[in-house]
């Protein structure tokens, strides 16, 4: 006869996984690497103490699981966004500043900011760890974006030689200035003011790129 599945007991370590997960990101970001201790997180999780060190084994493994698991989810936020280049329909400009305007929230949303501040404090004792995010987000949602770029670009609707080129200044058109008005993630950005350096981004973009 076969095994029986547990999907209840399966859920629940998932669940338990996902809880320490959060609670690694909590407490890193807000106490860093060295103060941080395993016992606060295991009780911001609500989980026991040996059950973060059961799916972790020690406290770095559990910092790089965190920035792995916190860099998908910006990756498959950023894919999403850009995905939706791949149905342009008549209004171009319209469906970049929609494009734009998603991917200004990825960057400026608060989890993606306080992972940049914890790279930032821990650069020194793991530098490794800005190859993760560039790896996973950066380089990965850019080939994505030239990508869709260049396919706009051989159906007319772009002049852009070099689409990997035409990404990275579309991307720094966007993060650029919502760097110097978020001040690195100190301040809250009105969304007015944030459509309006979406709207200037493609505009700009465009002047060099339309065909």
């Amino acid at each position: 006869m076969g095994t029986a599945v547990d999907p209840a007991g399966s859920r629940g370590r998932i669940d338990k996984r996902r809880a320490i997960l959060d609670a690694a990101f909590a407490v890193f970001a807000r106490e860093g690497y060295t103060q941080a201790g395993v016992d606060a997180i295991a009780a911001e999780a609500g989980v026991a103490k040996a059950t973060v060190y059961n799916h972790f084994g020690d406290k770095e493994t559990l910092l790089r699981r965190t920035i792995a698991d916190l860099a998908e989810q910006a990756l498959e936020q950023n894919l999403a966004a850009i995905e939706r280049l791949g149905t342009p329909g008549d209004d171009l400009r319209a469906l970049l500043e929609d494009v734009g305007l998603s991917l200004a929230h990825c960057y400026c949303d608060e989890r993606s900011w306080t992972l940049r501040r914890l790279l930032i404090a821990e650069f020194a004792q793991f530098p490794d760890l800005l190859d993760v995010i560039w790896g996973r987000v950066n380089d990965r949602a850019l080939d994505a974006l030239a990508d869709r770029l260049a396919r706009l670009a051989l159906a007319g609707r772009l002049r852009a030689n070099d689409p990997v080129a035409a990404a990275e200044q579309f991307s720094a058109l966007l993060s650029a200035p919502l760097d110097k008005r978020t001040r690195l993630g100190t301040r809250d950005v009105p969304e007015d003011e944030v459509r309006a350096v979406v709207t200037a981004a493609v505009a700009t973009f465009l002047a060099a790129f339309a065909p």
